[in-house]
């Protein structure tokens, strides 16, 4: 209808994508989309591939079927000015061993094309939120695990990206530097940002996510929200998560035995590539 407004173009679009690796499927028809201005989580079991999905969807790995578009664009085609608005940290922080972690933000920012003064100005009040100041000038291959994760938080996001991409990214982190961690991804909403990420932690997750997509054998099974006051289980996120699997595991089994094995063999495929 003409005077229907049209909806806003998402900052983050996965549509239908199918990937495969070494014989197993390991997304089918993933589809998902992150607003502006909305955190949006991925959750599900290991080997349900969230982290092979923060891959396709950053370009690191190239799907069987389906795309990815970036505020309307393909990432097939995207220019650099495009990914430069991007931050991200998937898996284990990447990260010089020799260099500081101040030295390694910096080049983190400079690789994005950022301003450096104001880079450096963004990266030490981040620091500060996550009480990483005291280790700015000790090279990496010195620091703790929960350190470099601290030193990647800051990295991707010190650039101030539109789209940010993280993975699990309260691994290691202290209860201080958790509580910091919120405040930077509830910054990067406010301007109009958009986040996603994934995670095991259900309580960190309500508090940060407005949307919780429930990833099982390869694609999204349901969508909760944290604050959802009519649906089974309430608030209670961890709860509503294990309904909506238990749930789709009893249908694939009165589908019929041969599917329900065949499923349970794709998840050990997963776990194990």
């Amino acid at each position: 209808m003409s005077g229907e407004a049209l909806a806003p173009t998402p900052a983050l679009a996965v549509e239908g994508v199918d990937v495969s690796l070494r014989g197993v499927a390991v997304l089918r028809d993933l589809s998902l989309s992150v607003a502006g201005g909305e955190c949006r989580a991925v959750v599900g079991l290991n080997g349900a591939g969230k982290t092979t999905a923060l891959r396709v969807i950053l370009g690191m790995l190239r799907p069987d079927a389906g795309r990815v578009l970036l505020h309307g664009r393909d990432i097939a085609s995207c220019p650099r000015e495009v990914w430069r608005r991007v931050g991200h940290l998937v898996e284990t922080p990447l990260s010089y061993p020799e260099l500081t972690a101040r030295q390694n933000i910096e080049a983190a920012t400079r690789l994005h094309g950022a301003d450096p003064e104001r880079a450096g100005r963004v990266a030490a009040r981040m620091s500060e939120e996550l009480a990483l100041t005291g280790w700015l000038d000790v090279p990496v291959r010195r620091l703790s695990l929960g350190t470099r994760q601290k030193v990647g938080l800051v990295g991707a996001l010190a650039h101030e990206p539109d789209v940010v991409v993280l993975d699990e990214p309260t691994i290691g982190l202290d209860p201080l530097a958790v509580v910091g961690f919120r405040e930077l991804l509830r910054e990067v909403t406010e301007r109009g940002g958009s986040v996603l990420v994934t995670g095991h932690h259900f309580d960190e997750l309500t508090r940060i996510a407005d949307r919780v997509d429930v990833l099982h054998r390869g694609r999204v099974i349901d969508t909760i929200s944290p604050c959802e006051p009519g649906r089974s289980g309430g608030t209670d996120l961890e709860q509503a998560f294990f309904d909506v699997v238990l749930a789709a595991d009893r249908a694939a089994a009165e589908s019929g035995p041969g599917r329900f094995l065949q499923a349970i063999g794709d998840q050990e495929g997963r776990e194990a590539s």
